[in-house]
C-alpha cells in the first residue's frame, strides 16, 4: 500500500496540476469569514495556511534548483505557481471530503504496517523504531497525530484511486485497428521514367511567353513580407584617415609579437624511450642490421606512433638531444640520446625552416591593426554624442549630412544576409523594430555603430517581372520538363491499363511486403503513401520534379506475425488503457471537486503570500 500511496502523490502532482487550474477560475468569487488558519474550505475539509506555504516552498526550491536563481513570491505568482499549488491542495481536500462521505479509512493494524514499511522509521535491525519515528517527525515539524491522520487520508485516497483505475481496459478492437494500420503491408510493381531520360528540343521562349507564364504562375514568384528600414552607420574603416600611428608604437607591437615574427627552425620528431641504455642500443642495432623496423619496435612496446609523436619541436625543446637530432637527415633515426624520460631513439619525419619576418615586412600589417583599433575607439567616442542628437530629434538623414554617417535603405526579411544584415546585432534590431520606435545607437561586432528606422512594411507581393526574369525562365524550363514527364507517364499509364499489365520489355521493379514507413530512394517521396490508397490491381501515375512512376498494387497484405508486432500491440494496449484510466480519474476528480464547492479565503491567501519568504 505504501507504493500505492507514492503513486497517488505523483499522480496529484503531475496529472491533476494542469487540470485543476481551470477549475480555480471562479475561486475567490465567494469568500467566507477568515478563520486565520486556512486559505480554502472544501466541503468539510480545510486547506491550512501551513500546507499552502509548505507546498509553495517546495515549488520555490524546485525552481531554484532548476534555474540557479532566487525565486521570490512575485515570480512564483507571475508563473502562476501560486494557483497551481492552491489547485493541487484543493483537489486533495476534495478527495478527502469524498472519502469521508464514502466512509473509507484504514484500521490501526494497517496503519502500523504502513509506518513499519517506511525506511526512515526503521532501526538498524530493520524493525519499526519509535525513537526514529519521533525524531523524524520532530525534524519535519509534525506531530504524530498530524502525520498519522495524513497517512490515513492518503491511504483512503489511494483506495479511491485504485477503485477507478483498476481493471480499466480500452476495447481491443481499437488496438487491432491501430496495429492493422501501422503494420499493414503492400506489394507493388512500378516503371519509372526519369527526367534525365527526357530529350527536349532546345527552345528559347520569347519575352511575351515568359510574361504570360509569369502572370499565370505569380504564386511562384512572390516576395515575402519585408520591412523597409533606413539606417545610418559609422564604421571604423570610415575613420582610418583620421588615425595617426607613430613608428614607436609599431616597433613596440612588433617586439611584443616577436614569437610570431621570429620562428626558429623546427623538426617533426617521434621519440621512443627505453628503460636503460643497453635496451636502447640493442634496438638501434636491430634497426641498422635490418632486424627490425622503427614501427615494429614501437609495436613491441605496446605503443602506437601517435603515443610517441612529439609534433614539431625546436632544438631547445629536446634538451641535450637537440644538437644530434637537428644534425640528422629527414627519415633518420638518431640515438640512443638522453631525454627527460630516459635513453631514447628519435626519428626525424620532417624539417621546418626558420621563418624570420623583418619589421619593414610586418610594418603595413601592424599599421592596419593599430589603425583599425584606434578607429573603433573613435567610433565609440562618438556614440554618446550621436545618441544625444537622436534623442533630441535629429533624423538619420541629418546625421548622414552633418556627422558623416553612411545612410542606406534595405528591404529586410529574416532571410536577408547581405551587407549590414549579415551582422547579428543588426538582424536582432531589425526584427524587433516597429513604427513607433525612435532610432537609437547600437553596435555591430566589428565595432561599427548604427541606428535604424522602420519606414514601412511591404506585404507579400509578386516580384517585378524584370527582376524575376531569370527565375521565371528557370521555372518555365522546369514546367516544360514536368509537362513532358507527365505526358510520357500518362502514355505508359494508358498502355498499362489497356493491357492490364506493363508493356513487354519495360524495366519493371517490384517491392514486396512494404509498410507505410518504407523508404525507396530515387522515387517520388509520396509513392508509398499513394500505394496505400490504391485498390488491388489498380494502376496510378505518381510524379515529382525528378521522375514519373506508373505503379500497380499487386497485393494487400496483413501485418506480419512477428515478435515486434506482438510487442507493438502490447505497448499500444497498455498505453490506451493508461490513457483511459487517467481520463476517467480526471473526470471523477473534477466531479468530486465541483460537489465539494471549494471556497477560497482571499484575505488569508493574500496574508500567506505577503509573509512568504
Amino acid at each position: 500500500m505504501a507504493a500505492g500511496m507514492q503513486k497517488l502523490s505523483k499522480t496529484f502532482v503531475w496529472i491533476l496540476m494542469g487540470m485543476l487550474i481551470v477549475g480555480l477560475a471562479g475561486f475567490g468569487a465567494v469568500n467566507f469569514t477568515s478563520s486565520g488558519s486556512s486559505v480554502a474550505q472544501v466541503g468539510d475539509e480545510e486547506v491550512s495556511i501551513g500546507d499552502y506555504v509548505r507546498e509553495l516552498q517546495r515549488e520555490q526550491r524546485a525552481l531554484q534548483a532548476q534555474t540557479g536563481q532566487a525565486m521570490p513570491m512575485s515570480q512564483l505568482t507571475a508563473f502562476g505557481l501560486d494557483r497551481v499549488v492552491l489547485g493541487r491542495l484543493i483537489s486533495i481536500a476534495a478527495l478527502d471530503h469524498e472519502t469521508k462521505d464514502l466512509g473509507l479509512s484504514i484500521g490501526d493494524e494497517n496503519l502500523i504496517e504502513e509506518l513499519a514499511a517506511i525506511d526512515a522509521f526503521q532501526g538498524v535491525n530493520g524493525e519499526f523504531d519509535r525513537e526514529a519515528y519521533s525524531f523524524a517527525l520532530r525534524n519535519a515539524g509534525l506531530s504524530e497525530k498530524q502525520f498519522e491522520d495524513d497517512l490515513r487520508r492518503e491511504a483512503a485516497r489511494t483506495i479511491v484511486q485504485s477503485a477507478i483505475l483498476s481493471g480499466t481496459e480500452m476495447p481491443q478492437t481499437l488496438t487491432g485497428t491501430l496495429t492493422g494500420f501501422i503494420g499493414a503491408r503492400r506489394s507493388f510493381s512500378y516503371v519509372q521514367v526519369n527526367a534525365s531520360d527526357i530529350a527536349l528540343t532546345a527552345q528559347v521562349p520569347s519575352d511575351a511567353d515568359l510574361q504570360a507564364f509569369y502572370e499565370a504562375n505569380q504564386d511562384q514568384f512572390m516576395l515575402p513580407e519585408a520591412k523597409v528600414i533606413t539606417y545610418a552607420a559609422l564604421r571604423p574603416a570610415m575613420l582610418l584617415d583620421e588615425v595617426e600611428v607613430d613608428e614607436a608604437m609599431l616597433r613596440d607591437l612588433f617586439d611584443d609579437r616577436s614569437s610570431q615574427y621570429q620562428v626558429p627552425e623546427r623538426r617533426l620528431v617521434e621519440r621512443l624511450v627505453f628503460a636503460d641504455e643497453d635496451s636502447a642500443a640493442s634496438a638501434k642495432a636491430q634497426l641498422e642490421t635490418g632486424g627490425a623496423t622503427f614501427e615494429s619496435l614501437v609495436d613491441a612496446r605496446g605503443l602506437t606512433l601517435q603515443d610517441i609523436d612529439l609534433g614539431d619541436v625546436t632544438m631547445g625543446d629536446l634538451g641535450a638531444a637537440g644538437t644530434d637530432v637537428f644534425s640528422a637527415q629527414v627519415g633518420d633515426v638518431a640515438g640512443p640520446l638522453p631525454s627527460d624520460l630516459g635513453p631514447a631513439l628519435f626519428r626525424i619525419n620532417g624539417r621546418l625552416e626558420a621563418q624570420t619576418t623583418t619589421f619593414e615586412q610586418a610594418k603595413a600589417e601592424l599599421r592596419d591593426e593599430l589603425s583599425a583599433d584606434r578607429a573603433r575607439r573613435l567610433v565609440e567616442a562618438q556614440a554618446e554624442d550621436i545618441d544625444d542628437l537622436l534623442a533630441g530629434g535629429a533624423t538619420l538623414e541629418e546625421l548622414a549630412t552633418e556627422n558623416g554617417l553612411e545612410l542606406a535603405q534595405i528591404n529586410w526579411t529574416s532571410e536577408t544576409s547581405d551587407g549590414i544584415a549579415a551582422y547579428e546585432g543588426f538582424r536582432t534590431a531589425a526584427a524587433a523594430v516597429n513604427a513607433e520606435d525612435f532610432p537609437a545607437v547600437d553596435f555591430l561586432d566589428d565595432g561599427s555603430l548604427f541606428a535604424l528606422r522602420l519606414d514601412e512594411i511591404l506585404p507579400e507581393r509578386p516580384e517585378p517581372f524584370a527582376e524575376a526574369k531569370e527565375q521565371v525562365l528557370a521555372a518555365w524550363q522546369a514546367d516544360r520538363l514536368a509537362t513532358a514527364l507527365r505526358q510520357q507517364g500518362e502514355e505508359l499509364l494508358s498502355q498499362a491499363k489497356a493491357a492490364d499489365s506493363f508493356a513487354e520489355g519495360a524495366a519493371v521493379k517490384t517491392e514486396t511486403g512494404l509498410t507505410r514507413t518504407a523508404y525507396i530512394d530515387t522515387v517520388p517521396a509520396d509513392l508509398v503513401t499513394q500505394v496505400f490508397g490504391m485498390a488491388e490491381g489498380e494502376f496510378r501515375l505518381v510524379q515529382d520534379a525528378e521522375s514519373a512512376v506508373v505503379v500497380r498494387l499487386d497485393a494487400v497484405l496483413p501485418p506480419e506475425e512477428s515478435d515486434d508486432m506482438k510487442l507493438l500491440t502490447q505497448a499500444l494496449q497498455a498505453q490506451m488503457d493508461q490513457n483511459l484510466a487517467q481520463a476517467l480519474f480526471e473526470a471523477y476528480v473534477q466531479d468530486v471537486q465541483a460537489r465539494a464547492e471549494p471556497r477560497v479565503d482571499q484575505q488569508a491567501l493574500n496574508a500567506a503570500q505577503a509573509n512568504f519568504h
